[in-house]
């Protein structure tokens, strides 16, 4: 700790990212990345921008792709915000919508950067208790908040919530802002975006990283009420006023445009996931049912963190918290058919070994 930090910097405890090992062959299963490559209309995108482009700054507003993703959503482009990756977007949506003295409210198992962003900005927090079946309870509440912010579906356990429940959520709660995290929606649950023209309180993110194989790239979006967009605007402008790169929006409008490759792909993954799923319950996993672009399981015949660190050594990476309630499961993001076999089949000598050693 430096003698040059100030308080609440010794204090912060940052976001842990999932381990990046470089070098032999990784089956790397522990960032939820795509397998799959962009599509060749991406590729000749990139190739495409010339020097002269790169010698200019980029476009201020990214109206181009602003305009893009609101034909797409079939909203009007007051409605569409882009950043440099979803991330950026969650914490400009922080400080302009939650800092104050009411807590914000988000899931006891959910994506740790919240929490990262509320210590960050001062910002009081409440986290809502899990059911059983790790689903959120939003039966517990409190009459008096700041905000809710989740993933939908929830990180990292993989679950969705219904448009009916966040339609329900948003009504309960006319006068505070809902922010729906969507950075895997495009796997299996319903968009909330459909929602932003009835509701002024929302706000939906999303990102290019898990879907549409962009994660390099750094490419976020939020959709809201166009006075919601404007507060984005505003502290975008007076804290990092630094538009998206004229690369990274090429990339973007060409992945929009070439929606076949991403609807494929996004089948390839689903199907991947689905036999993923039945492999592990054949091994007596626990695996909830997911909606994401990885399962979150939990090994009967060995511990969690034992199973992670087995992996670990055969470069074989997957995700482990050791923390309550997630000390006994695994979140396993969803690789290639030759990735997930080689999975299997270091989970398969594993318990080889454990029958062994039990005679």
């Amino acid at each position: 700790m430096s003698q040059y930090w100030s308080s609440l910097l010794a204090d912060l405890s940052p976001y842990v990212p999932g381990e990046q090992r470089v070098g032999g062959r990784v089956v790397k299963l522990n960032t939820n990345e795509n397998p799959y490559p962009p599509s060749k209309r991406v590729m000749q995108a990139i190739s495409d921008v010339d020097g002269t482009q790169l010698r200019r700054y980029p476009e201020p507003a990214s109206k181009e792709l602003r305009n893009a993703l609101a034909q797409y959503h079939k909203l009007d482009a007051t409605q569409v915000f882009v950043g440099n990756g979803s991330d950026e977007v969650l914490a400009l949506a922080f400080m302009a919508f939650f800092i104050n003295e009411q807590p914000l409210v988000f899931p006891a198992l959910t994506y740790s950067f919240y929490p990262v962003y509320c210590k960050l900005y001062k910002i009081p927090y409440i986290e809502l208790p899990m059911s059983d079946d790790f689903s959120i309870d939003w039966s517990g509440l409190p009459s008096k908040l700041g905000g809710i912010v989740f993933p939908n579906p929830n990180a990292p356990t993989g679950l969705a919530c219904t448009i009916d429940g966040i339609e329900q959520l948003l009504g309960n709660n006319p006068s505070k802002i809902v922010l729906v995290d969507e950075a895997y929606i495009d796997f299996g649950a319903q968009s909330a975006t459909s929602l932003v023209a009835r509701y002024p309180n929302l706000l939906v993110t999303q990102t290019f990283s898990k879907g549409r194989s962009l994660a390099g790239m750094r490419i976020g979006a939020a959709f809201g009420h166009s006075d919601l967009i404007a507060g984005l605007d505003r502290v975008k402008n007076s804290f990092n006023s630094y538009p998206l790169d004229v690369v990274a929006e090429q990339a973007a409008l060409a992945s929009l445009e070439d929606e076949q490759y991403h609807r494929e792909h996004v089948s390839k993954i689903i199907a991947s996931r689905d036999w993923l799923t039945e492999q592990l319950e054949a091994r007596d996993f626990k695996v909830l049912p997911s909606a994401a672009n990885f399962v979150f399981a939990a090994p009967s015949h060995i511990g969690a963190k034992q199973l992670h660190e087995y992996l670990n050594k055969r470069d074989i990476l997957v995700r482990y918290w050791d923390k309550p309630l997630l000390q006994d499961w695994l979140r396993i993001s969803i690789g290639s058919p030759d990735e997930l076999q080689l999975l299997i089949n270091a989970i398969d000598q594993t318990q080889s070994s454990n029958k062994d050693g039990a005679r």
